[in-house]
């Protein structure tokens, strides 16, 4: 992969909603040759797509719930854990699905608007799979930080007392 590819998709990961102008200008580059590079690079599928990352608490009335799932699964002749991480992901509930190592084998994302939802999709759906031999579910209580954006409700000063001996 060329330099200024690398430079381009290092741009839009940190902002997906720069101008094609503005990026032509950061990459010393011409308009056209920028909407090419993107083309590109879409079509070979580095771009999978542009996100906004939003903080629902900030959201009224949102009560959305986020749970990680640690998965321990038999993996499937052949193919190893791509099969069963497919069957995984495929459920609309399911935001991610990585390989891990270390004690289990797949991290699992998983949201909902309430726990019991998530509780159920847990027991009726990804624990009923001939595949899964265990899970763990751990329940987001609060985000501090997600794709690089910190989440951050206080003032940037510094509101505590100084304690001096």
């Amino acid at each position: 992969m060329e330099q200024k590819e690398m430079e381009l998709l290092q741009l839009i990961e940190k902002n997906g909603r720069l101008e094609v102008e503005d990026l032509a200008k950061m990459l010393d580059l011409s308009v056209d040759a920028t909407k090419q590079m993107i083309v590109k690079l879409e079509t070979e599928g580095a771009i999978l797509g542009y996100a906004t990352v939003i903080n629902w608490s900030k959201v009224l009335k949102y009560e959305g719930v986020t749970a990680m799932i640690d998965v321990k699964v038999t993996p499937t002749r052949g193919v190893g854990f791509d099969k069963v991480a497919e069957r995984i992901y495929r459920f609309p509930e399911v935001k991610a699905v990585y390989l891990m190592s270390g004690a289990y084998d797949l991290s699992v994302s998983v949201e909902g608007k309430t726990m019991m939802e998530i509780s159920r999709f847990v027991s009726e759906k990804l624990s009923a799979l001939d595949t899964v031999i265990s899970t763990t579910t751990h329940f987001v209580l609060k985000k501090y930080k997600h794709d690089g954006v910190i989440f951050d409700d206080q003032d940037d000063d510094d509101k505590r007392i100084m304690v001096s001996p």
